[in-house]
């Protein structure tokens, strides 16, 4: 588990860094005209929110919605959290933190409605993109930050040979046994201190090697 939000953390510091060279539409910014990427289906979009306001931000982005009647434009809101176990000394906590503080992830179709619906939302301070305009996350990102279960389709069978990219066995390359296609895993052998151990394996932990 800990690799594994790892390497979500990773995946939004890669894209927090992309926050620097762009700038998060401001209180006085206003959609531009011409308006180019407006949304013909549902996209993932990261509004930044003032400290600690992620959860009353999700609140009121909800309530909104349902009273415009926007759920066909606005789908989902998350503050993305984990669990995490603590050793104390009266014994076990779980305590639940959030993931990307300052946060918010929406699922939305953007259109100048839905645009000012979100950017108006008390809390919100502007949405990570190119100025105004916000800019989806890539299918890769909605994939490793967990956002969505996303069905892969790899063109992989046995005896192939793959490339492990997260997990314990990053880096390490493994031949195919056994493809399960409705489970979206696979098991493969990984060469470990001279011995072929087998591991299973999700899609999204494997790239092929052509």
């Amino acid at each position: 588990m800990s690799d594994e939000m790892t390497l979500e953390e990773k995946a939004l510091a890669s894209r927090e860094s992309d926050i620097a060279p762009h700038t998060l539409a401001s209180e006085r910014d206003e959609i531009p005209a011409g308006f180019l990427r407006r949304s013909k289906e549902p996209k993932w979009y990261v509004v930044h929110t003032y400290s600690g306001h992620e959860n009353k931000v999700k609140a009121n982005l909800e309530k909104l919605v349902e009273n415009r009647g926007m759920q066909d434009l606005v789908l989902d809101v998350i503050v993305p959290t984990e669990d995490r176990v603590e050793m104390t000394d009266s014994g076990r906590t779980v305590k639940t933190r959030k993931i990307f503080p300052g946060y918010v992830i929406v699922k939305m179709i953007v259109t100048n409605e839905s645009w000012y619906l979100v950017r108006n939302t008390q809390g919100v301070t502007g949405f990570v993109g190119e100025g105004s305009e916000p800019i989806p996350l890539t299918d890769e990102e909605v994939r490793r930050l967990g956002i969505e279960k996303t069905v892969i389709v790899l063109n992989i069978n046995v005896g192939d040979t793959v490339k492990i990219i997260s997990g314990p066995f990053k880096g390490f390359t493994g031949h195919v046994e056994d493809v399960h296609p409705d489970r979206q895993t696979l098991r493969a052998k990984v060469d470990m201190f001279g011995r072929a151990t087998p591991v299973e394996l999700e899609f999204d932990q494997v790239d092929p090697i052509s």
